[in-house]
């Protein structure tokens, strides 16, 4: 493993506020295959949300503002720390930054956290996700 030190790294990424919309919820529920209301009084959000608040709401592609082939991008892996609770009607503001980029297996991995702040400055959710470009 290769670990010196990429000029990558500290990278911030162009922040986005994501509205939680009820059928959003709905779709990833139905995705999902749960039928769980959503009109209860403390609403159900899957632990997996913030990957739609991902996919839907930043307007720029990681993958070229880090100069990636995406030809060559594989998705690494996803993790969620939940901090709070993500609720109907919040606005998310997403943070994002480069943590580390490392080499190995002729692979060049790239680290990115996210910090998802509501409305009211609380860190909900702290995600990372690991892309992968193949040399």
């Amino acid at each position: 493993m290769n670990k010196q030190k990429d000029d990558r790294v500290g990278i911030k990424l162009e922040p986005f506020t994501y509205k939680v919309e009820r059928c959003k919820v709905r779709e990833l529920l139905c995705a999902l295959d749960n039928l769980q209301s959503v009109d209860v009084e403390d609403e159900f959000i899957p632990p997996t949300f913030p990957t739609v608040i991902e996919f839907w709401g930043s307007q720029t592609s990681v993958s070229k503002t880090l100069g990636l082939k995406i030809e060559k991008v594989l998705h690494g892996g996803q993790e969620y720390e939940y901090r709070g609770k993500i609720r109907i009607g919040d606005d998310i503001t997403v943070y994002g930054e480069v943590e580390d980029v490392y080499t190995k297996a002729a692979m060049t991995f790239v680290v990115i956290k996210k910090e998802f702040v509501n409305q009211h400055g609380e860190t909900v959710v702290v995600g990372r996700s690991t892309i992968i470009e193949r040399h």
